[in-house]
C-alpha cells in the first residue's frame, strides 16, 4: 500500500512542479501583456486637417492590429507640450512650426533643409520625425477670384506695390489672431515685402472667418493656409510667394523614441503613409469636410480604403 502512494506521489510531482512554475511566472507574463496592451496615444491639433490626419492614422494603426486612443482638438503649443511629456506617442506636425515656434530659429531655410534641422533639434528630445510627406500646408495671402482677375496681380510683391502706390486708400486685410502675434507672421511679412498695412487695414478674426470675408467680398485679400479645402470652394486665388517668405509646413509623423523602440515596425507604417499625401489628396480631403460637410472619420477611411492602407 505504502509502494503505492509512493508511485502516486511520483507521478502528481511533475504536475505540481509546473502548477508552481506557472504560477511564480504570472507576475511575469501579467506584466508582458499590459506592456502589449497599452494603446499608442495618437493626438491631432484643433483644425480640419489636423483631424483627418489624426483619425486617419488612429484608424490605420488599429487596423495594423494596435491598440490606440485619440486626442483631438489641441493647440499647437498644447499638443508639442504633451508628447515632449510623455502623454501622447503619435502626432502629426509641420516642419515650419517645429522650426520657428518651437526651436526659435530664425534662419531662412529651405524645405529639405528644415527638416533636416528639425529632425536633429528634435532627436536630443526623445522626438523622432519620419518620413516628410508631400503636404505643405504652408501659409498664404489670398484673393476673391474676381478681385484677383479685375487687378490682374497674381504675385505678393504686385499686391505690396498696389498698396504702396495708393497710401490714401483702405486695403482690407484679413488675418487670424495667431499669425498677427506669430514670431515668424504678420509684422515680418510686411518688412519682407515693403507692404504699408496699417492698423485700420488688418482685420484679426478666427481663421475660420477669414475664409467668409474673402468669399463674401468684404476684404481685399486674407491669409489662408494652401491646402485648405475652402480655398477651393470659394474659388480663391493665392498670391505667389514670390520672395520665399513662408517657410515650408511639410506635415510629419512625429513619433516618440520610446514608442518606436517598443513597436518596430511602427515607423516604417507611418512612413508608408505619409508616402500617400500629397497637396492634391489633402486639399480634397479638406473640402470634403469643410464644403461637402462629409464626416472627418469617413473621409479619412475612404481614403485608407482607395490607397489599399486598410
Amino acid at each position: 500500500m505504502l509502494n503505492k502512494r509512493h508511485a502516486s506521489l511520483r507521478r502528481l510531482l511533475p504536475r505540481a512542479v509546473l502548477l508552481a512554475a506557472s504560477l511564480l511566472s504570472l507576475p511575469f507574463m501579467a506584466g508582458r501583456v499590459a506592456q502589449a496592451a497599452e494603446p499608442i496615444r495618437v493626438g491631432g491639433k484643433n483644425f480640419t486637417e489636423q483631424l483627418i490626419l489624426s483619425s486617419m492614422t488612429e484608424q490605420y494603426l488599429r487596423a495594423k492590429g494596435y491598440s490606440t486612443t485619440l486626442t483631438t482638438g489641441l493647440g499647437s503649443t498644447l499638443m508639442r507640450q504633451a508628447l515632449e511629456s510623455n502623454q501622447l506617442d503619435v502626432v502629426w506636425d509641420y516642419t515650419g512650426t517645429a522650426l520657428v515656434v518651437f526651436n526659435h530659429v530664425k534662419e531662412k531655410l529651405d524645405a529639405e533643409h528644415s527638416y533636416a534641422r528639425v529632425k536633429t533639434l528634435d532627436a536630443g528630445k526623445g522626438l523622432v520625425w519620419l518620413d516628410a510627406s508631400k503636404v505643405n500646408n504652408t501659409y498664404a495671402l489670398a484673393m476673391p477670384h474676381e478681385r484677383a482677375v479685375a487687378t490682374g496681380i497674381t504675385t505678393l510683391s504686385e499686391y505690396a506695390k498696389m498698396v504702396r502706390d495708393a497710401p490714401k486708400e483702405r486695403h482690407p486685410f484679413a488675418v487670424d489672431m495667431e499669425f498677427a502675434a506669430r514670431p515668424d507672421g504678420l509684422g515680418p511679412l510686411k518688412e519682407a515685402y515693403h507692404l504699408p498695412l496699417t492698423r485700420r487695414d488688418v482685420i484679426q478674426l478666427d481663421p475660420g472667418l477669414v475664409y467668409t470675408a474673402l468669399r463674401n467680398n468684404q476684404v481685399d485679400t486674407g491669409l489662408v493656409y494652401t491646402t485648405d479645402g475652402r480655398v477651393k470652394g470659394f474659388d480663391l486665388v493665392l498670391l505667389r510667394d514670390d520672395l520665399n517668405y513662408f517657410p515650408a509646413y511639410n506635415a510629419v509623423p512625429v513619433a516618440r523614441a520610446e514608442t518606436l523602440a517598443a513597436h518596430p515596425e511602427l515607423g516604417a507604417q507611418l512612413n508608408a503613409l505619409a508616402a500617400q499625401l500629397d497637396n492634391d489628396a489633402m486639399t480634397e480631403m479638406n473640402y470634403q469636410v469643410d464644403i461637402g460637410q462629409r464626416p472627418v472619420d469617413q473621409v479619412a477611411t475612404d481614403f485608407l480604403r482607395q490607397h489599399g492602407l486598410i
